[in-house]
């Protein structure tokens, strides 16, 4: 017999969110794998765990502790990993160190709990049935636009993850995107005594940030665009404006509308002599 790789979720706020079954697993490992063990330790602490070896596998240092989890393992005894918050491998280390577990032929199970995405989800009001989970885009370049680009143009309801610092810049570009009316949840503080979740549109968003500055991470969760609606040539003129500047040559920048909006090859290429030849210089 072998042991077993135990995900855990744990609490994104509220400690009381922390499931008896969750202790129970995390007291029957022999290692628990997290972020930061003086975050940890303060957890087990107020779940009455004591005695149990905590070890630091974050992002940089997640699959440097595989040796020791394989060792474990291979032992007979189970190994326990758990975030700083919600549900590991959801925009937090863990995934990597699963991929590795199961590779090597172990079983990996998991005790279900909080996750802030899903959460947001359904506070949102938007529509549940569908939905993409985008955790945080990239911060500059090519990659954001385009990622912006994609979300504009998705039907399905999508749910972003985003620092404080970057909330204003990313609901600004989200407007530029997908136009200032469409709709938008933020939600932060979930579970806390100061839950807070604002709804209205990208532009309402924009002035509420500027009103109340942001604190804490947020969930953002975008209504999908509307179906059967084609883009704009606003839209359009806007996205390729946005791919140039961030340095796509015109011809990038005409193909990645194209798959993004679905507009016809003409048209794009049409709007885009409209756009003087500097744009992108």
């Amino acid at each position: 017999m072998t042991g077993r790789l135990v995900l855990v979720s744990t609490p994104i706020g509220n400690l009381g969110d922390l499931s008896p079954r969750a202790v129970e697993a995390l007291k029957a490992c022999a290692l628990i794998c997290c972020e930061d063990t003086r975050h940890s330790g303060k957890l087990l602490s107020h779940a009455g765990i004591s005695g149990i070896r905590l070890a630091v596998a974050d992002e940089h240092r997640e699959l440097a502790r595989l040796d020791d989890v394989l060792g474990l393992l291979s032992s007979g005894l189970d190994v326990a990993v758990i975030t700083d918050a919600g549900t590991p491998g959801i925009s937090d280390p863990g995934m990597r160190l699963v991929a590795a577990v199961v590779e090597a032929g172990h079983q990996v199970t998991a005790v279900p709990g909080p996750a802030a995405l899903v959460m947001a989800l359904v506070l949102s009001g938007f529509d549940t049935t569908r939905f993409v989970f985008e955790g945080f885009i990239p911060r500059s370049g090519r990659e954001r636009t385009d990622r912006l680009t994609e979300i504009a143009a998705e039907r399905r309801t999508v749910v972003l993850y985003e620092a404080p610092h970057r909330m204003e810049r990313t609901i600004a570009d989200l407007a530029a995107a997908c136009g200032g009316e469409r709709h938008i949840a933020m939600a932060r503080e979930l579970t806390k005594l100061h839950e807070e979740v604002w709804r209205g549109s990208l532009r309402g968003a924009g002035q509420r940030l500027a009103e109340v500055p942001p604190r804490g991470e947020y969930v953002l969760v975008l209504q999908g665009a509307p179906a059967g609606e084609a883009a704009t040539d606003e839209q359009i003129v806007t996205a390729l404006r946005t791919a140039l500047e961030s340095g796509a040559d015109r011809r990038s920048a005409i193909a990645t509308v194209m798959a993004a909006t679905g507009a016809a090859k003409r048209r794009v290429y049409d709007l885009a002599l409209t756009i003087p030849r500097d744009a992108n210089e």
